[in-house]
């Protein structure tokens, strides 16, 4: 009787423990939606008008340009790589578009000038931005290069040629000419579809088409398998360097994508545009909890991600906090936010060997 009494209180005792590890799971796994719960309350409770609809369409605006890029990025943090040079990406497809408008393509030697219409002008642009993060992946797999060395190099390339461009001067009202057909460069960043800006309909696309590609299309599967491990992935049939570079192609394009808007939203186009953006990706990224080792994380952990980062920086503004002091802020999210990641992984790891020795 006494063993069975025993035997009935260690089995309390485990499940007790495990469902305080399934607490601390849920927590970790729903850091975000935490953060941007408890961000709201704090912005709310100290401006009463941070949740009017005006300034909630502000933020969503603000918001779709780094979920945009952090959808990308997600793709590439998965298959456990990173992408710096994205916001370098920004700046020189923003600045291929602004040149497109202002000065078309000269043929010296022709003596003539081309003007693209205006749709051209965004195949192109968006054509560079995904031939440079191709061109990342390309380095990493042909020549074995580390994601974080390829992709710096790249920021640098990138980031010249964009000041090469206009000798590092702004290409201002990029509004087009009716005679040359380029108009309505603006309607980009400026129209509205059922009183929502193009860029929030673009960020919702997007969302959708990504999430439907890592849980239902077979290239998702591959990416998580190859952030998991990216021998067993080959060994299994994933074509590893394939799968790569359309990872990073897809970074680009994002990328590209972002520089259009914001282009378009400014009706200019400057070469540092997009200065750090890269950074404020991988925050949203990670705080949505996509692991930093690959193979795990989700679209919808990045949204949610991407409007922490979002709100929290506009109601920064909003407050009146010094800009530098904003940095400091957002630094410090960015470490919070990879140190819960390697709670979250040793939590994940501790869990797994306490099953195993259940088994056994």
């Amino acid at each position: 009787m006494d063993q069975e009494n025993n035997l009935n209180l260690l089995q309390m005792k485990k499940k007790r423990r495990i469902t305080k590890n399934d607490v601390q799971q849920f927590l970790l796994k729903g850091r975000a939606f935490i953060a941007l719960v408890l961000v709201l309350i704090v912005f709310t409770s100290l401006s009463p008008q941070f949740v009017s609809a005006d300034n909630i369409v502000i933020m969503s605006k603000h918001v779709a340009i780094n979920a945009i890029l952090a959808i990308g990025m997600t793709f590439v943090i998965l298959s456990k790589g990173i992408d710096l040079s994205v916001g370098s990406i920004v700046g020189l497809t923003a600045m291929i578009a602004g040149g497109l408008i202002n000065e078309g393509i000269q043929l010296p030697q022709l003596g003539i000038i081309i003007y693209p219409h205006t749709w051209t002008i965004v195949v192109i642009s968006l054509a560079v931005g995904t031939l440079m993060g191709s061109i990342s992946g390309y380095i990493i797999t042909r020549f074995n290069v580390a994601p974080f060395i390829a992709t710096m190099g790249m920021l640098y390339v990138a980031r010249g040629f964009a000041g090469l461009r206009n000798n590092g001067y702004t290409f201002a009202n990029i509004v087009g000419r009716p005679e040359y057909g380029n108009t309505g460069f603006q309607i980009l960043g400026a129209g509205n579809f059922l009183g929502i800006n193009y860029s929030i309909w673009i960020m919702i696309i997007f969302a959708v088409v990504a999430h439907i590609v890592t849980t239902r299309l077979s290239f998702g599967r591959h990416v998580y398998a190859l952030g998991g491990n990216e021998r067993a992935a080959e060994l299994s049939g994933v074509r590893v360097n394939k799968t790569k570079i359309i990872v990073y192609s897809i970074s680009g394009f994002c990328s590209a994508v972002v520089g259009l808007i914001i282009a378009s939203q400014l009706v200019a186009a400057h070469p540092a545009t997009g200065d750090t953006f890269e950074l404020t990706a991988i925050a949203a990224v990670v705080l949505g909890g996509t692991s930093l080792d690959g193979g795990r994380g989700s679209i919808g952990g990045t949204l949610i991600g991407a409007f922490v980062i979002g709100v929290l920086g506009d109601g920064l503004v909003m407050m009146g906090v010094s800009s530098f002091w904003q940095k400091v802020i957002k630094g410090a999210v960015i470490v919070l936010a990879v140190i819960i990641d390697q709670v979250q992984a040793r939590m994940q790891d501790r869990i797994a060997l306490q099953k195993q020795q259940e088994i056994k």
